[in-house]
């Protein structure tokens, strides 16, 4: 019996040089994610409510969230918190003025 085993023939691999063409009016970078929709939501507050207390809400009901007035809400974008901001109108619609932009060390 032999004892050689016929391996196969192991080369190292080549690629070819990556050209990158970058044209005058190509967008580059952060430029290809500038249109890319994000969701934003705000969060006034949280509660636990049981399926009867939500079943017995009715118009006018109010629901104590864990809140204060005048605290400062979350600004989520795609459900991950990015910021915290204070409520303001503008025009008659509600609109968030940012007052903090979250490090990720802040947000645990």
């Amino acid at each position: 019996m032999s004892d050689t085993v016929n391996a196969p023939d192991v080369r190292a691999a080549s690629f070819a040089p990556i050209n990158a063409d970058l044209s005058a009016g190509a967008p580059n970078g952060l430029d290809l994610l500038m249109d890319v929709p994000l969701r934003i939501s705000v969060e006034l507050g949280r509660t636990k409510l049981s399926v009867r207390e939500v079943l017995d809400l009715q118009n006018g009901a109010v629901v104590e969230l864990d809140r204060m007035a005048g605290d400062a809400v979350d600004v989520l974008v795609n459900d991950k918190l990015m910021a915290r901001g204070e409520v303001v109108v503008v025009d008659d619609k509600f609109g968030i003025r940012i007052t903090e932009i979250l490090t990720p060390s802040k947000k645990a």
